[in-house]
This record gives structure tokens, C-alpha cells and sequence, in this order.
């Protein structure tokens, strides 16, 4: 049995603004990553609140379904909001479903913001192998993250678009810096042994000529490992720095040890320049981006 999702994010602001901008459609599906448009239908006394949401895949496709507030209420100056959702679109995973949202002040004057969901699955045993496998983890993680852009919002004012615009930049970037050092590491010195490369590295270690195989796939395996730490220090701006200094670094010496180099088509110049404004851009980028690892995941035991 899958344990139900469990988000909790500690965010600094006034209890009736954070209501108001999880509670309201249209400020509601700006951070939330799990909905694209969420719409209240009209309320009659009596009956709960009920609405539509739909999540856009792309290329035109989008997941349907509907949704009720099914109780609200106050006491000890907590506040809860409680859900149940279904879907009768086939290509939704997500049958049926219910949670609720938390609002709890504490002494230090920030709000306790939590959810608990969980949810039934269609398509038999394969809609539960990929909900255990994929789709549970993610959308796990997209609440988290959702909780942390929205915390950023609150607390720093920085719009939600903002913030998935800084996040997919620094993706880009730093996806885009690891491909090109641990491809110029695996494929022209570990790979391939470009005859090339040799030759750089005689002209450059003019001492080491016997060995510049040697040092050709000592320098494959540095620059492979720089492309990793862009991976492994995912969350990490420093990186960025780290990166380009070691850039600098390997271009350096080959300008005055190789300037032919710097002639020809598709040269180290045109590469560092394209790698350096990568680095700028994930450098800003990477500032106050929200991170799911902010929240907690695994509920306490005080809570119900």
C-alpha cells in the first residue's frame, strides 16, 4: 500500500493572505505546479463548494476533473480546508481522491501550512505499478515545490512566474554546462583518443610528450567529473563559479601554448564564450529558486 502524500512548508506571512492566495482560482493555480486552470463553479447555500481543474500535458492534451470543499473551519486559531476530487477523464490516473490543507500559527509568527492527500488509481495493476514508480514521487515532489514557490511569493514577493522562469534557466544551464564538459571529456579523450587532443597535450606539456596519451585521458576523466558536479551539487550557485574558473583554467594555458587553435573552425573561443554566458545566466538564475527538499515529507505524529 502507497503511504498518502504529506507536504508541511513554515512560511512567514499573515494566516489571511496565505488563505487568500490558496483559496482564490486564479491565484491558486499561478504556484501550484499540479493544476493549469482550477474554476469554481456557483454556490448555493447549503452546498459545498465545487470547481474544475484541468492540468495541461502539452501538445494539446490536458487531464480534467472536478473538485468540492467539502468542510471549513476554525478553532484555536487553526484553520483547515478539506478536499475531494475525482476525474472521468481515462487518461487521468487519478480516479478519486481526498485531503486537506492545514493553516496552523505558531509562537515565532509563521504559519504551519500542511497537506495530506491520497488518492485511488484506474487501469488495474499497470495504473499501480506506475503510480509506486513515477507518478507518486512526482507529484509528491511537484507539491512540495509548489509549496516552496508558493512560501517565496509570500515572503519575498517574487511572482510565481518568476520563479518557474529563474528554475527552468538554471535547469537549462546547468543540464546543458554538464553535457558539454563530460561529452568533451568521454567522446574526443576517453572515447574516440582524437589524435588531436594528443598533440594539444604534447604542445602543451612539452616535457610529458611520451605520456600525453596518459594526460589526454587524465584530463577526460577531470573534465567528466566537473560535468557530474553540476548534477550532484544540483542545488548548489557556487557551482557556477567553480565551473567557469576551471573553465578559464583549461582555456588558458592552450592560448599561448596552441594559438593556431583559437583560428580555426568551431574553436575553444566560440565554445568558452558560449560556456561562460551559460554560466552568467545560471549564476542569476539560481538565485532564491524554490527547492521541494525546503519541506517536510513525512508526517508527525501530532498530526491528524
Amino acid at each position: 500500500m502507497s503511504k498518502p502524500i504529506y507536504v508541511e512548508i513554515s512560511i512567514r506571512g499573515s494566516l489571511d493572505e496565505l488563505w487568500r492566495r490558496t483559496q482564490t482560482p486564479d491565484l491558486h493555480e499561478r504556484w501550484d505546479l499540479r493544476f493549469t486552470h482550477i474554476k469554481y463553479l456557483p454556490k448555493f447555500d447549503g452546498e459545498p463548494q465545487r470547481f474544475l481543474y484541468e492540468t495541461r500535458l502539452g501538445y494539446g492534451l490536458k487531464i480534467a476533473g472536478h473538485g468540492e470543499s467539502v468542510g471549513e473551519r476554525s478553532f484555536n486559531g487553526q484553520t483547515s480546508s478539506a478536499l475531494q476530487f475525482w476525474s472521468d477523464d481515462f487518461k487521468s490516473l487519478i480516479i478519486s481522491g481526498s485531503g486537506y490543507w492545514k493553516y496552523i500559527p505558531t509562537q515565532d509568527g509563521a504559519i504551519q501550512f500542511l497537506t495530506l492527500y491520497d488518492y485511488q488509481t484506474r487501469w488495474g495493476f499497470v495504473g499501480k505499478l506506475i503510480d509506486s514508480a513515477v507518478f507518486r514521487p512526482l507529484i509528491g515532489w511537484a507539491t512540495a515545490w509548489s509549496f516552496d514557490r508558493l512560501r517565496h511569493w509570500i515572503e519575498r514577493d517574487i511572482d510565481p512566474t518568476l520563479s518557474a522562469l529563474r528554475a527552468a534557466t538554471d535547469a537549462c544551464a546547468r543540464l546543458s554546462l554538464a553535457f558539454i564538459w563530460m561529452y568533451q571529456g568521454a567522446i574526443p579523450k576517453l572515447l574516440v583518443r582524437d589524435q588531436w587532443e594528443i598533440e594539444l597535450a604534447r604542445e602543451a606539456f612539452p616535457t610529458f610528450q611520451a605520456n600525453a596519451s596518459t594526460l589526454v585521458l587524465i584530463a577526460g576523466c577531470v573534465e567528466i567529473v566537473v560535468g557530474l558536479t553540476y548534477l550532484i551539487f544540483w542545488r548548489s550557485r557556487s557551482i557556477y563559479a567553480v565551473g567557469a574558473c576551471a573553465l578559464f583554467a583549461v582555456t588558458l594555458p592552450a592560448l599561448f601554448t596552441s594559438p593556431r587553435l583559437f583560428t580555426t573552425a568551431f574553436n575553444p573561443t566560440t565554445l568558452c564564450v558560449a560556456m561562460f554566458a551559460l554560466s552568467l545566466l545560471g549564476w542569476i538564475a539560481c538565485r532564491n529558486l524554490p527547492r521541494a527538499g525546503r519541506c517536510k515529507r513525512v508526517k508527525p505524529g501530532g498530526i491528524s
